[in-house]
């Protein structure tokens, strides 16, 4: 199977990197765990709004819908989206369809709502049942393993515009 052929085979996915004004990142509680992947119940279960990119949508538009759907959050504006695809695989024990992994791009956003506008049931189908402002840091050891390389990655790429946004006088 050529790279190209292999690369159909992981899931097109959008996620959201929402900073706040003081540069803290939104980060969601899963519904669940994964513990049928042999995790420890309840662990691993915060990451940041993300999901599967609808034939012929924009990554962009996937973006925001994504994040409205799984935060309620309309009040955001795009900062900028990472230039190439980062992609994980699947532990064999965990089946989606006939998915072998995800590859991702990532949309980083600025919050310019109020923390009350955050909806966790704006969607009928509830991805998060709690939510916090953390560090871009913390993300890699909040998310299960199989991800961690991507948070990895995309926390490298987003420190300076986190910096950047620490520093803005708003």
């Amino acid at each position: 199977m050529s790279q190209k052929d292999l690369f159909k085979k992981f899931r097109p996915n959008v996620g959201v990197v929402l900073f706040n004004r003081d540069g803290r990142v939104w980060y969601g509680r899963r519904v669940g765990d994964f513990a049928d992947l042999g995790e420890t119940p309840e662990k691993f279960r915060w990451q940041m709004p993300q999901g599967g990119i609808d034939a012929d949508e924009e990554i962009v538009a996937a973006a925001y819908r994504e994040l409205k759907e799984e935060t309620g959050v309309t009040s955001a504006r795009l900062l900028t989206v990472t230039p190439g695809w980062l992609a994980y695989r699947f532990p064999p024990e965990y089946k989606k369809k006939n998915w072998k992994g995800q590859r991702q791009k990532w949309a980083a956003m600025l919050f310019e709502g109020s923390d009350t506008e955050v909806d966790l049931c704006a969607d009928d189908e509830q991805e998060f049942d709690d939510w916090r402002w953390g560090e871009l840091e913390e993300a890699p050891e909040l998310i299960v393993p199989f991800k961690r390389h991507v948070y990895h990655d995309l926390i490298a790429g987003l420190v300076p515009l986190r910096d950047f946004i620490r520093s803005a006088k708003w």
